[in-house]
């Protein structure tokens, strides 16, 4: 009766951790399609792509703010000293403006948190 036991137990958590390695990558898929919407009018993802009304998000995870070579980022964004954490982009992502007051980003946030945490798990895959 134990070894079946184990066997059903490592049968549940190998299932475990594929589940979650796929949820992983749906986390991403969802995110790409959460940015289409609320984020690309105004950000692209390449590497060296056109800069519009924000910069690239391209690498943007472990970046510290105000530091994409060209952009003209508002003073408060250059001041707030901010290294783009997952943590620190879903507090932002909740509400730019009372993160970095003087923000000129016109985005008013993501109020749920599974939205913003499918938009980090697509800007993870951004490198």
């Amino acid at each position: 009766m134990r070894k079946f036991g184990w066997i059903a137990l490592s049968i549940a958590a190998t299932l475990g951790y594929s589940a979650a390695a796929y949820a992983s990558s749906d986390d991403a898929a969802e995110g790409e399609k959460i940015f289409k919407r609320t984020c690309a009018s105004c950000h692209v993802t390449a590497k060296d792509g056109p800069k519009r009304l924000g910069p690239t998000l391209f690498g943007v995870i472990g970046r510290h703010s105000g530091s994409v070579e060209g952009f003209r980022y508002s003073e408060a964004n250059k001041k707030a000293d901010i290294t783009w954490t997952p943590e620190i982009l879903d507090k932002y992502l909740t509400d730019p403006k009372a993160m970095i007051p003087g923000t000129t980003m016109s985005f008013a946030g993501l109020k749920k948190a599974e939205e913003r945490q499918h938009i980090i798990s697509y800007l993870k895959t951004l490198k």
